[in-house]
C-alpha cells in the first residue's frame, strides 16, 4: 500500500516520547500531529455529545505555530477533559482559525506534560511536509 499521504508514527526516544508526522500541507500536518498526540497519550473518547472549540493561532514560523496549536489542545484537554478528533483549519494571512470537534475523554493512559522544541524542524519533502516532535511525558 505504501506510505499514506498523511499520518504519524511513534519513535523511541531516550527520555520522552517522539512522533514522526507527515502530510501534504501544513494544516494537515497540524491535524496529524493532534491525532498522533492523542494516540501517544492513549486517549479513548467517550460516546457522548460532540463538542466544538474554536481558537486562533498567530502564524509565526512553522515550528512555533505547531507547538502553539498542540499546547492549546493540551490545555483544553487538561482543563475540560475533552479531546478532539476532527479539525477544520482555515489559514488567513498570518492567522489560523481552528475549529476542533471532539468529546469527553473516557480514559487516558499517559499524561503529556508539554510539547518540546527539542530538535524541532518542519521539513519539506517530495510529498509535502514532515516533522519529528518530542513530547515531555
Amino acid at each position: 500500500m505504501g506510505d499514506p499521504k498523511a499520518g504519524f508514527q511513534e519513535h523511541e526516544h531516550t527520555a520522552d516520547q517522539e512522533l514522526e508526522i507527515w502530510a501534504p500541507n501544513f494544516p494537515e500536518l497540524l491535524e496529524q500531529a493532534a491525532l498522533g498526540m492523542n494516540a501517544l497519550a492513549g486517549i479513548r473518547l467517550g460516546p457522548g455529545k460532540r463538542e466544538a472549540r474554536q481558537f486562533r493561532i498567530t502564524f509565526n514560523d512553522l515550528e512555533q505555530t505547531l507547538v502553539s496549536f498542540l499546547e492549546e489542545l493540551l490545555f483544553i484537554t487538561d482543563t475540560e477533559n475533552i479531546a478532539f478528533d476532527e479539525f477544520d483549519l482555515k489559514v488567513s494571512g498570518n492567522k489560523i482559525d481552528v475549529n476542533a470537534i471532539g468529546t469527553e475523554i473516557l480514559d487516558i493512559s499517559k499524561e503529556i506534560k508539554a510539547v518540546t522544541y527539542h530538535n524541532l524542524a518542519v521539513l519539506s519533502t517530495r510529498s509535502g511536509l514532515s516533522v519529528r516532535i518530542v513530547f515531555d511525558v
